[in-house]
């Protein structure tokens, strides 16, 4: 989005595609974990516009566009209904139990082909390099996106890590089309996404220390299997597995401090929100100079 805008951009990161939280992500869109609700509603939908564009436009990218069923227990709409244009109410029963479901299309990205079209969009290849001061980075301005890293980086208390993890598996007989979600109780979240060769099950929230290790637990993916058996539904072969942590926050930290812009804290929500917290962070450069240099 910088770039775009005529800015010089440095991506500096410790880590590269593969080795990320993001590569990990089951990565539909879907506003979870993430708040504050307006400020959520508005970086949704530029961001599902923008995944919904890249999907017609960029088939190279990993981005396709999917029917979502969400479990309800009632027929009101949800606080992210403002953010999704065809949202509508199925009265019959969701495949994984609830009475109702909302009905929506939305992207869904595969990180192995997502992230490597990304950064190959990079003017610059990736620095990697681990930062430990944003005082000592380079440029006119930082535009400070670590996750979890930004607590050591700001002192920020509120910041915290919630384990994630996935099982993928072939796609027995499981839909290609349909992605099935379930939020209702989070100790029991259950969602089934289809990619284009394999199926993405999930998943759990644990808030976690931030070193835990990112070995999958074998139980939890057994667990997580088996109720998705249990609602009747036949996934195939276990591939494997995936671990992560979500940089959560109490609300998404995206505000300008000096010369950096701290955007961070997107929790399970970073592939739904990417696009427009970038375009915000654009907005507070549109002022100044094009050819500003940037560190991301």
């Amino acid at each position: 989005m910088l770039q775009r805008d005529g800015h010089r951009v440095q991506v500096i990161a410790a880590e590269r595609g593969e080795r990320t939280t993001s590569a990990a992500a089951a990565a539909l869109w879907y506003p979870f974990q993430a708040s504050p609700p307006e400020r959520v509603n508005a970086w949704s939908r530029r961001t599902l516009d923008e995944l919904t564009r890249i999907a017609r436009e960029h088939p190279e990218a990993g981005v396709d566009l999917v029917t979502c069923l969400e479990a309800a227990d009632e027929t009101r709409l949800p606080w992210w209904a403002p953010c999704v244009p065809d949202l509508s109410i199925d009265a019959g029963p969701h495949p994984l139990g609830a009475p109702h479901s909302f009905r929506f299309t939305a992207p869904r990205v595969e990180p192995s082909l997502h992230l490597p079209w990304l950064e190959s969009r990079l003017e610059r290849p990736v620095r990697v390099e681990r930062v430990r001061s944003l005082a000592a980075v380079e440029g006119d301005c930082v535009v400070n996106c670590t996750g979890l890293g930004a607590r050591a980086l700001t002192g920020d208390a509120e910041l915290r890590a919630l384990y994630g993890q996935v099982a993928i598996t072939e796609p027995g007989e499981l839909s290609p089309d349909v992605a099935l979600g379930d939020e209702r109780d989070e100790s029991a979240l259950m969602y089934v996404i289809p990619r284009r060769r394999e199926i993405v099950i999930g998943g759990c929230v644990v808030p976690s220390p931030d070193d835990r290790s990112l070995a999958p637990d074998p139980e939890l993916t057994d667990a997580m299997l088996q109720r998705v058996r249990a609602a009747g539904l036949g996934p195939g072969r276990l591939i494997r597995a995936r671990a992560g942590l979500r940089p959560y926050r109490n609300t998404v930290r995206l505000e300008r401090e000096g010369r950096v812009i701290h955007n961070y804290g997107h929790g399970g929500a970073g592939y739904t929100l990417a696009w427009g917290c970038a375009d915000e962070v654009s907005a507070m450069l549109r002022h100044v100079d094009a050819s500003t240099r940037c560190c991301v």
